[in-house]
């Protein structure tokens, strides 16, 4: 088979690397790529919202399959555009139809998904521009920290959890009448806020059945202890030391059934993954957000663990066979440590060349924000490289993971010293 991945970062390169270890993969192509797709694939440089730009290079490429690693082109209806075009319709796509893709696209959207359904998560109340004074006097209502979420996609960066209510009413100023988030928080969910451990689910489905991946824990926050502003992801562990069987029970049983079910009885076409991001409270879990793809960092700890051929998975996933696939599980933890640009997740320098690669050992470097030029690898965005170990310990994969970032250098690179303290 031929197989296009679309997307240019840490989750692509980690999903580059597991594809070309199937027998049933002939040739790889990642769209637009970064450095280590093209070490091990051929990248080519299309946006992944250029549908047209795709289509020309499935057709030209003779692509029989296409996994999506972003959310953007989901949103935007990537799946449906394959099922409309007679060249393509027969081709299948990893990712949801746009319809249910709406449970990332849209907080509303996915807050009334869970009501329906009956799946644990925070009391919540949306607000536009017209009815901001009813916000203020919502956020009256609650204690802090108050949580304001932009309705639409704002690249992981439109969460605000914030302690001063002054301080929250003129975020949610900020956000639905000076576009802060521009679109995306046109419509703001402000919700209560949980206080809890946060996790990551990560479930398959082929639209009739599903399976549920390793979990994982990963770190938001830019500063050590969990302060400063969010980022796209700092770090992961997995699995979670504290996602006991009995936890991981009530988490299939109230969470992973209702949402599948929940899909069907709502007509919402969904093939692929759905990461679920959970808060423990007390030892019961509770929905924070769905997305519709795998998350990143939490893909560079995922995958490494999944023993199974992945293209037989995503073969089962179009055919809906995908209950017949035993899913086999690595023994061993993963961890990642992510490399970023100095001044993320706010203004940051490109081009910074990366030196020391050749120096690892015993752990995988995935590239993220990072570009070959002038036969160099460079920094090219904000998170520039995941560092994954494995270890019989995540304490053992984590030591694994600094030591090797140790021998990595770019111009003001930045790491958390303390992925993985709190567990």
């Amino acid at each position: 088979m031929n197989i296009l991945i679309l997307g240019s970062g840490g989750r692509e390169h980690t999903f580059a690397w597991k594809i070309i270890q199937s027998p049933l993969c002939n040739n790889l192509f990642v769209a637009p790529g970064n450095s280590g797709t093209n070490q091990i694939a051929t990248n080519l440089d299309i946006k992944v919202t250029d549908f047209e730009a795709i289509k020309k290079a499935v057709l030209s490429h003779d692509i029989n399959m296409v996994v999506v690693g972003p959310e953007d082109p989901l949103v935007q209806g990537i799946h449906d555009f394959f099922l409309a075009s007679e060249s393509l319709k027969h081709i299948p796509v990893i990712g949801p139809q746009k319809a249910a893709a709406e449970l990332e696209g849209s907080k509303q959207f996915a807050k009334e998904f869970m009501m329906r359904h009956n799946i644990p998560t925070a009391a919540y109340q949306s607000f536009n521009a017209s009815n901001v004074d009813e916000g203020y006097d919502f956020l009256e209502t609650l204690n802090p920290p108050y949580v304001l979420k932009a309705d639409g996609l704002a690249a992981g960066k439109g969460v605000l959890i914030l302690n001063d209510l002054d301080e929250a009413k003129a975020e949610l100023k900020s956000m639905l009448v000076d576009a802060k988030f521009g679109n995306a928080s046109s419509k703001v969910v402000i919700e209560e806020f949980l206080d809890g451990i946060e996790l990551s689910c990560f479930v398959l489905t082929d639209g009739k059945n599903y399976k549920i991946l390793p979990t994982a824990k990963d770190y938001k926050r830019i500063g050590e202890g969990d302060t400063g502003l969010n980022t796209g992801g700092m770090g992961a562990v997995s699995p979670v030391p504290f996602a006991t069987p009995s936890f991981l029970n009530k988490i299939e049983e109230r969470i992973v059934k209702p949402t599948i079910s929940g899909l069907q009885k709502d007509n919402l076409p969904y093939k692929g993954f759905v990461f679920i991001g959970l808060i423990k409270v007390g030892d019961d879990p509770k929905v924070i957000e769905y997305n519709v793809r795998m998350g990143d960092p939490e893909t560079e700890v995922v995958l490494p663990r999944l023993k199974n051929d992945l293209v037989e998975i995503f073969q089962a996933i179009s055919n809906q066979t995908l209950n017949e696939i035993d899913i086999e599980i690595d023994e061993r933890a993963a961890t990642t440590i992510m490399m970023v640009s100095g001044g993320y997740p706010e203004a940051y320098e490109k081009g910074k060349e990366i030196t020391g690669l050749n120096n690892i050992q015993d752990a995988i470097p995935f590239h993220a924000g990072a570009i070959i030029k002038d036969d160099k690898i460079v920094t090219s965005g904000g998170r520039v490289m995941a560092i994954t170990s494995y270890g019989k310990t995540y304490d053992e994969a984590i030591k694994k993971s600094y030591q090797n970032i140790e021998k990595l250098h770019f111009d003001k690179m930045y790491y958390r010293k303390d992925i993985g303290f709190d567990l």
